[in-house]
């Protein structure tokens, strides 16, 4: 990952510890980061999901009229 930009940040051992069984990664950074990644696609699938059910919502059905009276 050369050219990006990084930070350093300190975490509690037990918790990254236990991320790395859960990620099955022998390396801390890659299981902090594995988890990063997740939850930012996780976000994008989120968004994804929402915008597409106010889709329908926001487009009105052409075969459906109006009651009119």
């Amino acid at each position: 990952m050369a050219g990006r930009a990084r930070i350093d940040i300190s975490l509690d051992a037990e918790l990254v510890v236990e991320v790395m069984v859960l990620a099955g990664v022998a390396s801390p950074q890659d299981a902090v980061e594995a988890v990063v990644r997740d939850y930012i696609a996780r976000g994008h699938r989120t968004e994804a999901r929402v915008q597409a059910q106010d889709e329908p919502r926001r487009t009105p059905d052409p075969l459906v009229q109006p009651p009119q009276g």
